[in-house]
């Protein structure tokens, strides 16, 4: 998964408003960790879609969101 073009500045004013740390997204942008589904779901609603659950959930967000899954024929 490619991190999104968001600035480590952005990412730090993000964590500042969602009250979590900059490294703790991070980690989870590159795969490292996973975040909680309604932490997920929070951080993509509050950075407009541009930092997505499927981003922060790379392992297991298919299995929390299915209707995510695109349908390929």
């Amino acid at each position: 998964m490619n991190i999104p073009n968001i600035s480590p500045e952005q990412r730090r004013e993000l964590a500042e408003k969602v009250g979590l740390s900059e490294q703790y997204i991070y980690q989870c942008l590159t795969g490292r960790r996973e975040m909680s589904a309604w932490q997920a779901v929070w951080v993509e609603q509050e950075s407009g879609g541009k930092i997505t659950r499927k981003m922060l959930c790379q392992g297991s967000w298919q299995a929390i969101w299915p209707e995510l899954v695109e349908v390929q024929l």
